[in-house]
């Protein structure tokens, strides 16, 4: 009878697999290079929710310059800035909203969850109007 315990002890020990300290310290490992990697992400996520609003802007100056010119070169000419202001197109495209409602003095426009506060210096009859 002592024979077959002893046998028994040793075939368990021949039987090959993990260990319960192999399993944790796999499991820490990936702990750790997955919070890493979400810190990297959300970093990634705000930087470009940071250039999108930029390029949002540089969108707008660009819409404003050619609205500009249009009334510049019509038959009836630059009349105004509220004009110019009715003839711009401030809808930027999914994602992007407008809470209050871009108006001739600038707005708040939202992305994500991301808010930047526009101010809009009015056009003249020498140059055209400019988001900052």
């Amino acid at each position: 009878m002592g024979k077959m315990i002893e046998r028994k002890k040793t075939d368990l020990r021949s039987q090959s697999g993990f260990t319960l300290l192999e399993m944790m310290s796999v499991l820490v490992i990936l702990g750790v290079i997955f919070s890493v990697t979400i810190k990297k992400f959300t970093d990634l996520t705000d930087t470009a929710t940071q250039k999108a609003l930029v390029s949002a802007i540089q969108e707008l100056n660009v819409r404003e310059t050619l609205t500009w010119y249009d009334s510049k070169i019509s038959t009836a000419g630059w009349a105004n800035d509220p004009d110019v202001f009715k003839a711009l197109d401030t809808k930027l495209g999914a994602g992007f909203r407008w809470n209050p409602a871009a108006n001739e003095l600038g707005g708040a426009l939202h992305f994500g969850n991301h808010i930047i506060a526009l101010t809009r210096i009015q056009s003249t009859d020498k140059s055209a109007a400019s988001w900052q």
